[in-house]
């Protein structure tokens, strides 16, 4: 007798068609590239960020990417953000918190003011927004949350990195284990994300200085820095039915820095 196996195939586990899904920080770096790869997958991507002239230029040459201006920091940004998705498309499947802004490198520089800025942006919108969604979702609705931190959050990285941006990027990690353990038994995942040394606007001029690039080859395993996409298939695989036996976990994409 022959066995039926129905388990779906590897483009079926990572297609989105039909899903709605929100990226925060979109308009450029890592963000852009999430936003687009969620949308070729099938998803409609509401793409949120402040910069809404770049997000509108994206938006022409990505099909079923949605631009939406948002400062993640206002509550009533947040709000509008999620009931949008929910009033246009009747669903919220995937929210990709990455929106964040870096600090000063040495402790000493760091005001309260700024301090509590840069947790507001890196953590507690990402916090905010995440609950907004947890709370409007279905009982019978299946949600992913995919958290962005960084290696910055796992292990010192100075003279990079800052007090800031390691304490909000450690919290993230934190935070997501906390949410997966209260929201798991609803069908809400939620999972972090930790990239390594990638060039985009956040690492302005690592790349560029031969001093701070030589560091970046010395201390990873790959001997390299990330190129543009090397993130995005984890956000998918965390995003879609491929993962649908894993939450409260990290997945760390560093090209080897942190296991040395």
């Amino acid at each position: 007798m022959t066995e039926v196996n129905d388990t779906p195939g590897p483009a079926a586990l990572f297609d989105l068609t039909g899903r709605t899904a929100v990226v925060t920080g979109a308009s450029s770096g890592l963000g852009l590239g999430f936003a687009r790869t969620l949308a070729a997958a099938g998803a409609t991507v509401y793409a949120a960020a402040r910069r809404a002239d770049r997000l509108a230029a994206v938006a022409e040459a990505v099909p079923g990417l949605v631009p939406v201006r948002c400062d993640v920091t206002s509550d009533e940004d947040r709000r509008a953000l999620v009931d949008r998705c929910r009033t246009e498309t009747g669903r919220l499947d995937i929210l990709v918190n990455n929106a964040g802004m870096p600090g000063p490198p040495d402790a000493e520089q760091e005001t309260a003011e700024g301090f509590s800025a840069i947790l507001e942006v890196n953590l507690l919108a990402g916090f905010h927004l995440a609950v907004h969604v947890a709370s409007t979702t279905p009982e019978s609705a299946a949600v992913s949350i995919v958290n962005i931190s960084s290696v910055v959050g796992l292990v010192s990285t100075a003279p990079i990195g800052g007090a800031s941006y390691a304490a909000s990027k450690a919290g993230v990690l934190g935070l997501t284990r906390e949410l997966a353990g209260q929201w798991g038994r609803r069908g809400i995942r939620v999972n972090a994300v930790v990239p390594g040394w990638f060039d985009t606007e956040m690492t302005d001029g690592l790349f560029e200085n031969e001093k701070s690039a030589g560091w970046v080859r010395r201390n990873t395993m790959l001997g390299r820095g990330g190129t543009a996409g090397e993130v995005d298939g984890a956000v998918l695989f965390l995003a879609s039915d491929a993962s649908s036996y894993v939450t409260g976990h990290t997945l760390v994409v560093d090209g080897g820095w942190t296991a040395r």
